[in-house]
């Protein structure tokens, strides 16, 4: 059996702004209205993240006065797969990776093509 690494739920959440940090200003620039939050549970085994809301290439003169998307972080199930600390920091920063580009409408089969 695997051992497996537990961090703080702060430091956590420190690898994920360090994640979002590394992703490039002309990326990040044209998020919005999005909010990203670190959980410690995902609502189903083996997800790691999860992107809810509405991409940015299907908003029309409709899109307006909605709630933000949500990108969720699962904590425990990245620390699950991740026995060390620079696991968990790559892992985190794929899953982040992941899921805003859900966020700018890049399905699941393209990520995969990429690597994420």
């Amino acid at each position: 059996m695997n051992d497996v690494i537990d961090i703080a739920r702060d430091v956590f959440e420190d690898l994920v702004g360090e994640a979002l940090d590394g992703i490039p200003a002309e990326l990040t620039g044209q998020m919005r209205n999005v909010v990203i939050v670190v959980e410690d549970e995902a609502p189903e085994p083996g997800l790691l993240g999860l992107y809810q809301g509405v991409p940015l290439t299907e908003r029309g003169d409709w899109y307006g006065g909605v709630l933000p998307d949500r990108i969720s972080i699962y904590r425990r199930e990245i620390l699950k797969i991740c026995t060390t600390y620079d696991q968990v920091v790559a892992e985190v920063r794929t899953t982040v990776v992941h899921e805003i580009a859900h966020h700018f409408g890049i399905d699941d089969a393209r990520l995969h093509e990429l690597g994420y």
